[in-house]
């Protein structure tokens, strides 16, 4: 065999070690639907503001559930399916219960918008709207906009046990973490970069109350953080109370977060362990300072999320309704 005849099997081996590895990435692409609904980006943009005139809860719910649904079994809208009797769903799994309906109510709205337009009825994929709805949730409260790679498919099935020990818990340690988002090809950085979607939307009181009531309020956090906490989750609270994530800047989409974790105000153990533990402080203090810094890093975490197992051929379809299986 000639040295030439090795380098093109050599490059064979990688091509294909590549494909199996991409899966479904090698069909995402920049306008993928410009050949049958060429102004589906505006028609979901409009959409989107819309519902953010109504209520600005839109931006962290919908931020949160395309991070709840590309962990559990990829990218597909499978979140949004409904359960039925002879099936609970993944958004009834209990990690998802805190998810805002506003979310989903977004993807809703803006499929219908979609569907309106004959051209692109049937066309436009559930997981490709809500992957879209993201950005335009995002650029709408003042963070960055971005080029969305489309062309997912809805997938096949949405089981809540499905959902078991793929989402983060809000007590995880860094390396936990860093474990939980590198199961999905994601970086340390990476993991940094979008756990900074806190900078947006809320938090009910008992994902952090351990941190802030009892003989030992987590040494981690501002004294005067704890007490405005105390203050708004007060012993028997009603579960349905919720906090902004961000204390001083709740309505923008900013690099305030990372500034937060500096002053002891991340609230949930897992935000502040990104600056307590010295292995990720660096970047903290690095994108605290440059908001350019941290917009580039979340585009480019964002785009290998929305990557995250992509449905292709056989794998998935076109929901007709977003919240109903084929």
């Amino acid at each position: 065999m000639t040295m030439t005849m090795r380098r093109h099997m050599a490059a064979a081996v990688i091509l294909v070690a590549t494909v199996i590895a991409g899966g479904g990435e090698a069909q995402l692409r920049r306008n993928y639907y410009a050949g049958v609904c060429p102004n589906v980006e505006s028609i979901v943009r409009d959409a989107v503001a819309k519902k953010l005139q109504q209520t600005f809860v839109t931006v962290g719910a919908t931020v949160r559930l395309f991070f709840h649904d590309c962990f559990v079994n990829g990218c597909d809208a499978s979140v949004v399916v409904a359960s039925t009797a002879n099936n609970t769903a993944e958004k009834d799994h209990p990690n998802n219960l805190s998810l805002a309906g506003d979310g989903f109510d977004v993807v809703i709205r803006a499929r219908a918008a979609v569907d309106a337009v004959p051209a692109c009825r049937g066309r436009v994929s559930c997981a490709d709207v809500l992957a879209m709805a993201t950005r335009d949730a995002i650029a709408l409260a003042g963070g960055p906009s971005y080029a969305v790679e489309l062309g997912r498919l809805d997938g096949l099935s949405s089981t809540a046990s499905s959902v078991n020990g793929r989402l983060p818990a809000p007590t995880l340690n860094l390396d936990q973490l860093t474990a939980i988002f590198a199961a999905n090809g994601l970086s340390q950085a990476d993991m940094i970069a979008l756990s900074a979607g806190h900078t947006v939307g809320l938090a009910h009181c008992r994902t952090f109350v351990g941190r802030i009531r009892g003989s030992s309020v987590d040494p981690t956090i501002s004294p005067r953080y704890a007490a405005q906490l105390q203050s708004s989750c007060p012993p028997n609270v009603d579960p349905r109370i919720a906090v902004a994530m961000d204390p001083v800047t709740p309505r923008a989409f900013d690099n305030q977060y990372f500034k937060n974790l500096q002053n002891g105000m991340g609230l949930l153990a897992s935000d502040q362990v990104l600056y307590t533990d010295p292995r990720s402080r660096p970047i903290v203090d690095s994108w605290a300072q440059s908001s350019v810094a941290f917009n580039q890093a979340f585009v480019t975490a964002m785009t290998k999320l929305g990557r995250v197992g992509v449905k292709t051929g056989s794998q998935g379809n076109i929901r007709r309704n977003c919240a109903v299986l084929n």
